[in-house]
């Protein structure tokens, strides 16, 4: 007499890994409708910078302060996560948000009651880090903090690399501009490796979701 027995389909190999996959999906899902469709990287358009592209200052961010003729005016300031910064005289400066230009100014305009003529300079001594999502086959999925202007094979060195079961020529980079509609783009590992194409020259942006199939 047959079995009437069925195997029983065997469960996934990384069962964690599609569910977090699945749930970065499940997040970005009001943006993202149409998830199946992309643009290879070639094809690419990228939204011009607005209008007002100036710099602006923000938490974590290493700032140089040059005092014309002070030198004990001179200094590095880290702004923290309240947003200021703390100098000789003037204590708490409000500095995220503001252009390095308009905090020039600013302290400027508080050192008058201590020196005569102040002549500030402000200048970005290194930018806070940006923070992207990795999800997929990458041996570390979740959040990821890469210099500003990183490029995805940098951001894929920096998450350990692929699994055994990554497809290469499928590596999705979901941007959200805003104002625009969610971009799904695609890589294949050999151009980034390669230098072929406009792969190597994508640079990443705050908030964008690095998929590895």
């Amino acid at each position: 007499m047959p079995s009437t027995h069925r195997q029983l389909p065997s469960a996934p190999r990384h069962p964690w890994r599609s569910f977090a996959a699945c749930a970065a999906l499940l997040l970005l899902a009001p943006a993202c409708r149409g998830l199946g469709k992309y643009t290879w990287v070639d094809d690419y358009q990228e939204k011009p910078p607005p209008v007002d592209s100036a710099y602006r200052i923000a938490a974590g961010d290493l700032l140089n302060i040059r005092v014309w003729n002070q030198e004990s005016l001179t200094t590095q300031a880290r702004v923290r996560e309240d947003g200021r910064i703390s100098l000789l005289f003037l204590d708490d400066v409000e500095a995220a948000g503001h252009t390095p230009a308009m905090l020039s100014q600013q302290i400027q305009t508080r050192l008058k009651d201590y020196i005569n003529h102040p002549v500030v300079t402000v200048a970005l001594e290194m930018a806070r880090p940006i923070k992207v999502t990795m999800v997929g086959e990458v041996n570390r999925i979740g959040p990821l903090e890469i210099d500003p202007g990183a490029s995805l094979l940098q951001a894929l060195a920096g998450a350990g690399g692929f699994t055994e079961y990554a497809h290469k020529d499928r590596i999705f980079v979901m941007r959200q501009e805003e104002g625009a509609a969610p971009e799904r783009i695609r890589f294949r590992y050999d151009d980034l490796i390669h230098a072929e194409g406009r792969a190597p020259t994508f640079r990443l942006r705050p908030g964008d979701v690095v998929v590895v199939e």
